[in-house]
């Protein structure tokens, strides 16, 4: 029997993070696992929970807007609003070890409050 696609896999994980669901999260992500973005260099599996996930759900909504797989990885665009109104628009490369998330590489896009840009602090 052939284990779930990419986008599968994918939406189950976008799904589990806005419900702040932890451990479905710890389920699906590969014990060497990492990520990576603007604001974090390869930070491993506990480091991720550490710094990444929420205290209470962090999101009202992720709409993931397309999927391309290509293998074992596939690019993810997506939008979210966050709890306190912000909306912004990311792309995510998650890399896969058959059913399970070895890494995700988060390339943030613009934010929004209200429709309006909201410029971010340049980087340093």
């Amino acid at each position: 029997m052939p284990g779930k696609s990419r986008a599968e896999l994918i939406r189950g994980y976008f799904s589990a993070y806005q419900a702040n669901n932890k451990a479905a999260v710890a389920a699906v992500l590969a014990d060497d696992f990492t990520f990576t973005s603007p604001y974090d260099d390869a930070i491993d599996r506990a480091t991720y929970f550490e710094r990444c996930w929420p205290d209470s759900p962090a999101f009202s909504s992720i709409v993931i807007e397309r999927i391309c797989e290509d293998e074992d990885a596939a690019f993810v665009l997506y939008r979210c609003e966050t709890a306190d109104g912000k909306t912004f628009r990311n792309t995510e490369l998650h890399l896969f070890h058959d059913d399970r998330l070895r890494a995700v590489e988060v390339y943030f896009g613009a934010s929004y409050r209200d429709g309006v840009f909201v410029a971010q602090k340049p980087s340093s």
